[in-house]
């Protein structure tokens, strides 16, 4: 399952897109937005994410 991103948390440090190895995070109005299609469920940007704004659905 893909990650996913609570925009309400969400700073728009940008650090998941830094640490993705697919790059499947993108920035959208200065949030993370995760492409589902590239997501590789690595769980690497929940894990690095400061504001707590990513999880795994």
């Amino acid at each position: 399952m893909p990650a996913v991103v609570d925009i309400e948390k969400c700073t728009g440090c940008e650090t998941c897109m830094d640490v993705c190895p697919a790059a499947a995070i993108t920035m959208e109005d200065g949030k993370a937005k995760v492409d589902a299609d590239l997501c590789v469920d690595c769980e690497t940007c929940v894990d690095e994410c400061p504001s707590e704004a990513i999880t795994m659905e």
